[in-house]
């Protein structure tokens, strides 16, 4: 008989949620994956981007509003996956909730953490391309790059990245006038 190896265990939303409150993790496909603090350089990224979006958004007087991580957001009502992007663009109000967001923001930010790249890079990457985010972007402060995943298009093949460095400006393809100059965050 062939041994029996351990399967790990299946996590549900009411595990999610019963987490303590200063346990950031994520659930995608029935597996916590829990998160450490970010770096410094992760948080000055964040911020200045946070900032230029959300005054981008106040100046135009939209619908749509920025979250910065934590923020859970629970991307499909048939499945327990709720992530933590680190920066979340709705425009959809009525998908916000008292938890955060129900269903795919229309535009998320990660910034690659250098212990797991390939959660960003491969999962999220497919975990949002199948709940419906608009556009996704990964910021590398290692490399120093940003690829930027156009989720709109008619077939998968089609979802190439866009690659830039952090002396480009950034065209945002959810809005017709918004560019991000990552030279003017001064990084």
């Amino acid at each position: 008989m062939a041994p029996v190896s351990a399967q790990p265990k299946i996590c549900t939303e009411e595990d999610y949620n019963n987490l303590p409150e200063n346990v950031r993790a994520e659930l995608i496909d029935g597996q916590l994956y829990y998160m450490s603090a970010p770096s410094r350089i992760h948080q000055k990224i964040l911020s200045a981007l946070h900032i230029r979006i959300g005054t981008y958004i106040l100046s135009k007087g939209g619908s749509c509003e920025v979250y910065p991580a934590p923020f859970a957001v629970r991307l499909f009502d048939n499945r327990d996956d709720t992530v933590e992007p680190d920066i979340s663009v709705i425009c959809e109000p009525d998908k916000l909730t008292d938890r955060g967001c129900s269903g795919a923001p229309d535009w998320i930010i990660e910034i690659v953490s250098p212990s797991n790249p390939g959660h960003d890079y491969v999962r999220k990457l497919n975990l949002y391309a199948d709940a419906g985010v608009r556009e996704y972007w990964i910021v590398d402060p290692r490399s120093q790059n940003i690829f930027v995943y156009y989720l709109e298009r008619e077939h998968e093949e089609d979802f190439g990245a866009e690659s830039y460095t952090f002396h480009d400006k950034v065209k945002v393809h959810i809005y017709d006038d918004l560019w991000i100059d990552f030279n003017e965050l001064n990084l």
